[in-house]
């Protein structure tokens, strides 16, 4: 009897050592899923974190690649700038080195345009008289405009520039205007004929008259109306293009002897 109880005993014990063993070991297999849980995760983090520094890292690199290329491009444009720049400090001495000479220039300017009209003057006179009022009066006007204060040197210069053009046009024109004249008889209405400076001559209007300048004398010689009356209509046409160009017979003077 003693012995069957000692056995119940003995089982019961040893059941209670087994459910203690059970469930000491199933809180030791949570504990070891739970470790291994969190060392999932936090690998995972790990490598989520890895991917985005290796992203940052490639769009830093690329940043890095698409800045040097413009780094690049830079300090060739800067470069070439630099040339430009130096070429215009050039510049900018030799203009400095102009405005510094402008004083001396303008100093010497100034007398060159009022020998340039007194030279001009002189060969209006001595010229052939044609158009003699408005050519005189040219010169008058080139005379008040060198004591205007309000024109530059340049202008004043380029002013008696045109006024030579103008004469040195006058040699090669060809024309006709009306005008009176004494021709010795009195005034008379005339029609003048001008050919370069070769020939200037005249007709009255009711073609009676005619005659041809003589710079020499600086008079008017009569000419022969049967010999130079024809030739002096016709060219009197021509230069008001009523006529077309032709050949015309008319009194030259002879060639100075040098």
């Amino acid at each position: 009897m003693i012995s069957y109880r000692l056995k119940n005993v003995l089982l019961v014990a040893a059941a209670a050592l087994l459910g203690a063993a059970v469930t000491t070991h199933a809180d030791t297999l949570d504990d070891i899923l739970e470790v291994s849980a969190t060392k999932t995760d936090a690998a995972r983090q790990s490598q989520a974190k890895v991917d985005r520094l290796a992203d940052e890292t490639r769009n830093l690199l690329d940043d890095y690649k698409t800045v040097m290329k413009q780094i690049d491009g830079l300090r060739v444009y800067n470069a070439r700038l630099q040339r430009q720049i130096d070429s215009q400090l050039r510049r900018i001495d030799e203009i400095d080195q102009s405005i510094d000479q402008v004083t001396v220039i303008q100093r010497q300017m100034t007398p060159l345009v009022i020998r340039m009209i007194d030279g001009l003057e002189q060969f209006v006179e001595m010229d052939v008289p044609f158009n003699i009022d408005e050519r005189r009066a040219r010169i008058e006007f080139l005379r008040t405009n060198v004591d205007r204060s309000d024109l530059t040197v340049a202008e004043k210069f380029r002013q008696v520039l045109e006024a030579y053009n103008i004469e040195l046009q006058y040699g090669r024109g060809f024309e006709t205007y009306n005008a009176t004249i004494d021709t010795g008889t009195g005034p008379r209405d005339v029609d003048f004929l001008r050919i370069g400076r070769i020939a200037l001559v005249y007709q009255t209007t009711d073609g009676a008259e005619a005659g041809v300048w003589n710079n020499e004398s600086r008079s008017w010689d009569p000419l022969p109306t049967g010999d130079y009356s024809a030739a002096i209509r016709q060219g009197v046409r021509i230069a008001k293009k009523q006529a077309t160009i032709d050949l015309l017979e008319m009194p030259i003077a002879a060639p100075e002897a040098q």
